[in-house]
């Protein structure tokens, strides 16, 4: 299956369920592994039925070559490629388990969303946040150096980031915030639970209505010569050591 300038295709779980609990309307087809029948398959495939969209049977190599990779989990959606948008409660309704969130407060480098992208799905990340103004937003840099990660890891733009931070703690998220100055290091908060990490950009940090708003400061510790990280390598940290904590 080529994607043409009206289609693209999108995979796994947390994305292909989110656009259709958002935008059912701009999925067209899902290819669905024939081999899954597990509980999270049969969810899924309820789901979809119930918002009467086709669903294709199909064999997992063939999954595998129209993606190029084999972390599809069994799901590729085509979806209008025109219409890109998902929005924040629409994918906290979708979450199942623990939330882990990556929320980016005033990026302006599209190479640096592009490679928070990338750890994000590295990571099993359920989505990048960012507000709408001064950030950079997703444009085709940043879509190129994320490898295909913007096709796998929902982004959601919000016009409010404060309230978006609001949204995630009354759906039982614990917002940590990054911050040089902070006294606790990452390593001594628990995240076995649903997690939002927010950061800023390199030198900036967050805003103060950003740090307001989080639950918590963390920092993580430098034991060099430089004062801060790229917000990429900052972000692979943390999300990796919540997963590290929860055993994954």
């Amino acid at each position: 299956m080529s994607e043409s300038a009206s289609s693209r295709l999108i995979y796994g779980f947390h994305a292909v369920l989110a656009k259709l609990r958002h935008d059912p309307e701009a999925v067209f087809e899902i290819y669905i592994d024939a081999q899954r029948s597990d509980g999270r398959a049969r969810d899924f495939l309820r789901q979809a039925e119930q918002l009467g969209v086709r669903l294709i049977p199909s064999e997992g190599e063939r999954l595998d070559k129209m993606v190029g990779t084999r972390r599809h989990q069994g799901v590729v959606a085509r979806i209008d490629g025109r219409r890109r948008e998902v929005m924040l409660p629409d994918l906290l309704d979708s979450l199942d388990g623990a939330a882990l969130l990556l929320v980016l407060d005033g990026i302006q480098d599209p190479h640096n969303l592009g490679a928070c992208l990338r750890v994000a799905d590295a990571a099993g990340a359920h989505a990048v946040i960012a507000p709408k103004d001064r950030a950079v937003g997703l444009n085709a840099t940043a879509v190129k150096v994320a490898s295909g990660a913007a096709d796998t890891v929902p982004y959601i733009t919000v016009t409010n980031l404060a309230r978006a931070l609001r949204e995630m703690q009354e759906a039982g998220v614990w917002v940590l915030g990054t911050a040089g100055e902070a006294d606790k290091s990452l390593y001594e908060v628990e995240q076995k639970a649903s997690v939002a990490w927010v950061l800023g950009a390199e030198g900036d940090g967050l805003r103060r209505l950003t740090r307001e708003t989080c639950d918590e400061l963390v920092r993580i510790p430098m034991y060099g010569s430089v004062e801060s990280l790229n917000v990429s390598v900052a972000s692979g940290i943390c999300l990796f050591e919540t997963r590290r904590q929860r055993g994954a």
